[in-house]
């Protein structure tokens, strides 16, 4: 069954991450239109949000302890006990009119993370990896924009979508981190919304939230569709996996483009729901920044 369990009407809420351990973490997420990074204990209920320099797409844990972030304006590192945003990078000096949407971490500590057209009209969204603090364009094919990445747990695979193609690719990855020529993984039939954010579960399914799709979707490693989980409101972000054994599912949701008739028809659009996945999802591993 498929619940809201925090009511937090994000414009476009996104990134969902469990950080902390299953029995003693929470679930952040961020709402990037808002600017603000979001805390969520589901044993207590209880939320808290801290403010960002600017549009924040996602937020991770880093090695050593904090946070990094995606802000507007570059990579950042966050500290929750003071509030304070530190810039570490700004990939796109050049390129103000984009801004860093999604973001994951492999296996090995290596960060993924893209950027994309804040107007969403220009294919100048690109795909970055940062490892010990040095971050590479991968050389993919640019798009307005990019969401994902998913990383099988095993680093070698990565799921990159191109959320305007309604495409998600599968990309062999070397060992060093070089990626590989990709190849179509899914294709998302007109209709059925928008792939957004994805992330693998622990058997190396990918789970991808649809933006104007009412749900979620599960696709096996061949790219076959396995399960479906459909949702009261249209702009499914992405989920993660948190909780016990990490066997509980969160998703964000969005209000964004949604004018006052669909808001009156989805009154919970923008919140956290919850839904047991049938699965386990993959620790996430600190980024070594």
């Amino acid at each position: 069954m498929v619940r809201s369990v925090l009511n937090v009407g994000a414009t476009l809420g996104e990134g969902p991450v469990w950080i902390g351990t299953p029995d003693a973490g929470a679930l952040w997420f961020v709402d990037i239109k808002a600017h603000r990074v979001y805390r969520f204990d589901p044993k207590t209920g209880a939320s808290r949000h801290w403010q960002a320099p600017d549009q924040v797409g996602w937020v991770l844990p880093a090695e050593g302890g904090g946070m990094i972030v995606g802000v507007k304006t570059g990579l950042h590192r966050f500290d929750p006990e003071t509030g304070r945003f530190t810039l570490l990078h700004d990939p796109e000096p050049t390129m103000p009119n984009n801004r860093l949407n999604d973001a994951a971490t492999d296996s090995k500590g290596r960060l993924w993370f893209g950027s994309m057209d804040d107007s969403e009209g220009k294919a100048t969204g690109r795909l970055y990896r940062c490892t010990g603090g040095v971050c590479l364009d991968t050389g993919l094919p640019p798009v307005s924009i990019t969401n994902g990445p998913a990383i099988s747990a095993d680093a070698r695979t990565l799921y990159h979508t191109d959320t305007g193609g309604r495409t998600i690719w599968r990309v062999p990855v070397d060992p060093d981190g070089t990626v590989l020529k990709p190849e179509v993984f899914v294709t998302i039939e007109d209709g059925a919304g928008y792939p957004d954010g994805s992330v693998c579960d622990a058997e190396d399914h990918v789970w991808v939230g649809l933006y104007g799709g009412h749900g979620v979707r599960r696709y096996d490693p061949a790219g076959k569709l396995v399960h479906s989980i459909k949702l009261p409101v249209a702009n499914v972000t992405k989920m993660a996996f948190g909780g016990p054994g990490l066997r509980t599912a969160y998703a964000t949701t969005a209000r964004q483009g949604l004018d006052a008739a669909a808001l009156k028809e989805q009154p919970l659009a923008g919140n956290l729901f919850t839904f047991d996945p049938g699965v386990a999802g993959v620790p996430a591993t600190p980024a070594k920044i």
